[in-house]
Formats: C-alpha cells, sequence, structure tokens
C-alpha cells in the first residue's frame, strides 16, 4: 500500500493557491491606475507564476530577509524547512526608494501587460557575492546565473503575491499542466509513483536511456522540460517541445508517461538548483527525480556528479522526494546498446557520449549527431530547424 493514497504532500505540507478570486480581481483592476508600477523580467514573471500556481509551495510571495539569509547560507528557510535557491524581487535602489512597505505594488509583465500585485512587506539590501559563492558556488561574472546576480538591483522587495488570472502559455497550451492539476491526472490515473524528469537541452538518447530505466521502477514517468528563461545560446522551447513530441510518439507507452511544461527559468546553479528542481517536482505530485550528469550545470563550474551528492546533505524524510541518481549514459558499440559504466565493459574508445553542447556545434557547423546519441526523427527535426539537410544524415 502506498504511503500516500492521497498523493504525496507539497512541500510544507499543503498546495499553496495564489490566483486571485473573480472578486479580488476586480478589486485589484479597479485600483490599477492608483497603485506603483513595478515591471518584471522574464524571472521574475517565471517565479510570480510559479509561486501562485504552488509549484514554489511553501512560498506564498518573494521572500523576505528572515527566509532569504538562511536559504543562502544553510538551504533552509527560517523554519528549518528545506530550500536551496533563493526566490527574490531585486529592484534598483531608486525604485526601492519609490515604494513604501505596508502598501500594494502594481506588478506588470515584461510586455506591460498588468499581471499581479505585491503586498509590500520588507525592503532589504543583501549580498550578492556571499549569493554567488554560496548558491552558484562562483563569484566569476561569466557564469550565466552569476551575470544575472550581479546585474540586477540592490534591493529585495518581500511580500505574498496574488496572480491576477493564469493565462494559456502563448506557444503551449495544451502542455500547460500545473500541480493541482497534475495532482489530479496521476490520482485518476491510479499511479502512486511518478518520476519525473528535467532538462533544457533537445532529449537525446542517453536521456531516453535513464528515463526508461526509471520508468521500469515506478507507474510513470512525468516528463518536465523547462520552458522559462534560458541562455542565449541554448536550443530554444519550441524545439526542444517537438523533440519530445517525436519521441513519444515514436519510443515511449503511451499511457505511462504525462509531457507537461515547466514554466520556471533557469538558474544554472548546479547542485543547488537539481534540490530546487526537486521539490519543485514533488510540488506537482512526483514521488521521484531524475539526478543524472551535471544536472542544470554550466561550463566547468561544477563536477560531474556533485548535483546528486547534494542530496546527501539532507535526510530523506525531509526533502520528501527520492532522487533516483543516474551515471553518464552513452552508447555502447561493443554490446550495441545504451548503456553506462556500471553495466557496460566497454573501453572508452568503444562508447559515443556528447554532451548538449557538443551537439548545438555540431548543428551550427552543417553536422548532425549520429544515431547513435539522437533517434533518427529527432535529428530530422533538429536539421530542419537549423536549417542542416536531411540528405547529410
Amino acid at each position: 500500500m502506498s504511503k500516500y493514497p492521497d498523493g504525496i504532500p507539497a512541500h510544507g505540507g499543503h498546495l499553496i493557491d495564489r490566483i486571485a478570486s473573480p472578486a479580488q480581481k476586480q478589486e485589484f483592476l479597479a485600483q490599477a491606475d492608483t497603485l506603483p508600477r513595478l515591471q518584471l523580467t522574464e524571472r521574475s514573471f517565471s517565479d510570480l507564476v510559479l509561486i501562485a500556481i504552488g509549484g514554489f509551495s511553501p512560498l506564498t510571495g518573494f521572500m523576505n530577509q528572515q527566509d532569504y539569509e538562511p536559504v543562502v547560507t544553510d538551504m533552509r528557510l527560517a523554519n528549518g524547512l528545506p530550500w536551496a535557491v533563493p526566490v527574490t524581487l531585486p529592484v534598483s535602489e531608486e525604485v526601492a526608494d519609490s515604494l513604501k512597505e505596508g502598501t500594494w505594488v502594481r506588478l506588470d509583465a515584461p510586455d506591460g501587460r498588468f499581471v499581479g500585485v505585491l503586498e509590500l512587506t520588507q525592503k532589504y539590501r543583501y549580498n550578492k557575492a556571499l549569493e554567488a559563492v554560496k548558491v552558484y558556488r562562483t563569484e566569476d561574472g561569466n557564469h550565466p546565473g552569476v551575470k544575472v546576480l550581479y546585474e540586477q538591483g540592490p534591493i529585495n522587495l518581500a511580500g505574498p503575491v496574488w496572480l491576477l488570472q493564469r493565462d494559456p502559455h502563448p506557444q503551449f497550451p495544451t502542455y500547460q499542466i500545473d500541480p493541482a492539476e497534475s495532482r489530479r491526472l496521476f490520482k485518476e490515473r491510479g499511479w502512486k509513483t511518478i518520476v519525473a524528469f528535467q532538462t533544457r537541452n533537445p532529449i537525446h538518447r542517453a536521456h531516453e536511456y535513464i528515463t526508461k530505466c526509471a520508468l521500469e521502477t515506478v507507474d510513470a514517468l512525468f516528463l518536465h522540460p523547462l520552458v522559462g528563461a534560458t541562455k542565449e545560446d541554448d536550443i530554444p522551447a519550441d524545439v526542444r517541445m517537438r523533440c519530445y513530441e517525436i519521441l513519444l510518439e515514436h519510443y515511449y507507452p503511451k499511457d505511462r508517461v504525462i509531457l507537461a511544461i515547466n514554466p520556471a527559468a533557469m538558474r544554472y546553479a548546479g547542485p543547488r538548483e537539481a534540490i530546487f528542481h526537486a521539490l519543485l517536482r514533488k510540488n506537482y505530485g512526483c514521488t521521484h527525480f531524475i539526478v543524472g550528469r551535471d544536472h542544470a550545470g554550466v561550463g566547468n563550474y561544477y563536477g560531474t556528479y556533485d548535483a546528486q551528492y547534494i542530496f546527501d546533505e539532507f535526510e530523506p524524510e525531509e526533502l520528501g522526494i527520492l532522487p533516483m541518481k543516474f551515471e553518464h549514459a552513452f552508447y555502447c558499440t561493443l554490446t550495441q546498446g545504451m548503456a553506462t559504466t556500471k553495466t557496460s565493459p566497454s573501453s572508452p574508445e568503444q562508447r559515443i557520449h556528447l554532451s548538449g553542447t557538443k551537439v548545438r556545434e555540431m548543428l551550427r557547423s552543417g553536422q548532425l549527431p549520429p544515431p547513435e546519441f539522437t533517434r533518427p526523427q529527432v535529428a530530422a527535426e533538429l536539421a530542419r530547424v537549423m536549417r542542416v539537410p536531411v540528405e547529410s544524415y
């Protein structure tokens, strides 16, 4: 019998809902022209949405100083609950000075639409260098996450938020499955154990291999690619989603997999972000989370398996979601199948494995990744988008 017959509890005990009721929405709209306005960045807008739909439970708003500081130093909220990455609303000193604690602030999307409100309870200065070292493990401004941190304002605004309404995703409305909905779907289908998989790159054979290995031991797979803000040189979200669709159509059991979008923005915080991503999927109702090679990493800032080791810093019951740790998978020319060093007798020269970075470089130079790395249908889709002749495959 499952430990959680009604599904795994959200982080902190219950799923947060900060989407305004019709009456609240009308009240906020009536004040729209009188409230001070703040235009959100793409990341802050993603954070607002995830707070509102419960993806960031137990957060009800942007972090105050009492939560922010222990999260940075100890990976815990003020109440001791594990949390690995700050969720803050940074602004310039000029903007901060124009706002008064104890008042409402109108939140506008990057395109200027009125999308939410902040009940401003606190303004506080924070230490960027400390956050860089603790969260990203580097002060190097070339790190994409640190670069964003250094460029943002020095004052954080804190307080509960409300999202005016939950709008369909402009690109992927059919794949917009929020935590309350994913939990309902899991329960309807009788799934007790669900493993989540996160990636910001086009899915390839190594991803397919580890997700199917995981699927052998649980009831279902929740494919949850990130579609929020990423680096400029990452493959666009629509291309990545099409690759998932192709693989699901040809290579996965249709009755044991759900594909949905993760609206979060990438931080590239490596080990810290692995914990962050796991807790996010716990809130979506998943019981397990795949952690592979260099999860959420970038460049050479993190060790290959640092994102796995960090889970050992918490008691399993504290996180409430089980990591499934996988080694780097590759195509073994000796056994003619996907494998890892745990299962393959091959020597390094008998293995074919490419990084997402290498694949992007190949595509941009007019080459296609080999079928041992990428399924032909996926390669053809990447070729179409990157304008590589399919005949060269």
